[in-house]
Formats: C-alpha cells, sequence, structure tokens
C-alpha cells in the first residue's frame, strides 16, 4: 500500500512542476514581448505582438521559439 501511496506522490509531483514551468515560461515570455514592443515603439516600428491568451500559450509552450515565432509572423505580415 505504501508503493502506491509513493507512486502517486511522485506522479502529482512531476505534473506540478510540468505545470509550474509553463506558466513560468508564458509569464516571462508576455513580459518579454511587452519590452520588445515597449523598444520597437521607441523605433517608431509599427510592428507589436498582441499580449493575449494565445500568445501566453504560444510562449508558454514552445518557449524562446514561440517568442521567435510571434514575432516572425508579424514581421511576415508587415511585408
Amino acid at each position: 500500500m505504501n508503493w502506491v501511496l509513493i507512486l502517486v506522490i511522485g506522479i502529482l509531483k512531476e505534473k506540478a512542476r510540468i505545470v509550474f514551468q509553463f506558466v513560468s515560461r508564458g509569464m516571462i515570455g508576455l513580459i518579454c514581448i511587452y519590452f520588445s514592443n515597449e523598444f520597437l515603439k521607441m523605433q517608431e516600428s509599427s510592428v507589436a505582438v498582441g499580449l493575449n491568451p494565445i500568445s501566453f500559450l504560444t510562449v508558454g509552450t514552445l518557449g524562446f521559439s514561440g517568442f521567435a515565432l510571434l514575432y516572425g509572423i508579424v514581421f511576415f505580415k508587415t511585408l
């Protein structure tokens, strides 16, 4: 019986770690998007990525690659 409890605790701990990593990547990504938008605004550029749940999910899932993907899409749309 004890080994089942240990197994369940291990699984829950792993899931909590995955959720924490996702949320922390998403929040850091949104902060980076905000500051990148502000920097581009100071440079008088019309390129800006929106701060919304889709951006959060993209950056939270893909990390820096998601950040680059969002800006790549916006830059591509301006061509």
